[in-house]
């Protein structure tokens, strides 16, 4: 077994918040795995169905996988920690987020690896939209909760459930990696901004971009992100690629029930 730290229910019905106990990347990823099993098992044994579907409902809140992210460094510290500093983030702490930030389009399509993904990163429902960074803001992509010298960790707030965890904890840890390697700046905080109420000159002038609106456009960004595609390996990358890219032609020729209805009746 394994350590679930905390557990809660969320805003929308019948929905549940898990918080797993920190580990290492592989042994979370296989923590995931081994949840979804069960919550999926046990929920059929009862006659019901456990889904991870980000956005399985229209008009309420969506499913995410919030993925809390610190380094530790040789000597066992926090890295992400520095008590000089504002908000006592450490410098690798940032060139880190800003590694997250240059590379976050191209994350998304592994993140977010669904059509139906696309329906929970829309704004109005907790779900990250924009580009950006704040200490105590929850329409920020990035948030640093309130926490102490050996929790000092970001919360990446755009994965879901459905993402394969050994592949997305890859390329998030290998852009956070470049951010540092290259000492990558983000744009300055948004604290205590709603961004879902600026407007787009607003936007444009504190740098504030937008992340992917369909599984089309994410892959679009994987595809040229070499740095990437160099870390999923070049079968993994392009095996990926492939099934998303029938995944959307799948879904671009479909009709779906909105278009009937919104449509037939008058046309």
């Amino acid at each position: 077994g394994f350590e679930i730290e905390a557990s809660h229910h969320e805003v929308s019905p019948s929905q549940h918040e898990i918080d797993f106990k920190y580990a290492d990347p592989v042994t979370t990823a296989d923590r995931i795995i081994t949840f979804k099993i069960v919550a999926k098992t046990l929920a059929m044994i009862k006659g019901l169905y456990a889904t991870f579907l980000p956005k399985p409902i229209y008009g309420i809140n969506g499913s995410g996988a919030h993925t809390n992210i610190s380094l530790i460094d040789l000597n066992g510290n926090n890295a992400f920690y520095d008590g000089n500093k504002d908000f006592e983030l450490s410098d690798i702490a940032l060139n880190f987020i800003g590694g997250i930030f240059k590379h976050v389009k191209a994350i998304t399509a592994i993140t977010n690896p669904l059509v139906n993904s696309y329906k929970r990163l829309v704004p109005g429902y907790e779900a990250p939209v924009y580009i950006s960074w704040a200490v105590i803001n929850r329409s920020a992509l990035i948030r640093i909760p309130n926490s102490g010298k050996n929790g000092k960790r970001i919360e990446f707030r755009s994965p879901d459930p459905t993402a394969n965890p050994y592949l997305a904890f890859a390329v998030i840890l290998k852009a956070g990696l470049d951010g540092i390697k290259n000492k990558i700046t983000p744009p300055a905080r948004v604290n205590g901004i709603n961004i879902y109420e600026l407007t787009e000159s607003e936007k444009r002038r504190k740098k504030i971009d937008t992340l992917p609106s369909t599984l089309k456009e994410a892959i679009e960004a994987l595809k040229k992100d070499k740095i990437l595609l160099d870390v999923l390996g070049k079968h993994v990358s392009l095996k990926y690629i492939e099934a998303k890219e029938r995944e959307w032609e799948d879904y671009k020729v479909s009709v779906t029930d909105w278009e009937i209805k919104n449509s037939f009746p008058i046309y």
